[in-house]
């Protein structure tokens, strides 16, 4: 049992490392994003884009999450970007598709 104290501790943990919301404007699940990040390989540093369908997003705390799929020479992709990383550069939404009726995408795997 987590005590008041630790919760009290947890919630200051999370103010101080929160970083403001990467993202331009609200996003909906179903809508197309392009994010660009950054990747480091040895000593070089490059930024790649993805580009996708948001399938899903998770809202807990630090933790705040999206998962973005796309299909690449038939074969479906999907890749879990955490918000309050440092690598994630910028989140764009690209387009929005209609009216989705699902929290989460995950008929689209099949």
């Amino acid at each position: 049992m987590i005590s008041k104290i630790s919760k009290n501790l947890l919630k200051y943990i999370e103010e101080n490392y929160k970083k403001n919301s990467r993202l331009d404007e609200d996003i909906k699940i179903g809508d197309i994003l392009s994010i660009s990040y950054k990747i480091i390989e040895g000593t070089k540093e490059k930024i790649q884009s993805y580009e996708g369908i948001l399938m899903s997003k998770n809202n807990k705390g630090l933790g705040k999450s999206l998962t973005i799929r796309r299909v690449v020479q038939g074969i479906g992709v999907e890749q879990v970007f955490s918000l309050n990383s440092p690598n994630i550069l910028t989140i764009k939404r690209r387009e929005s598709l209609k009216k989705i009726r699902r929290s989460k995408l995950y008929f689209l795997r099949k």
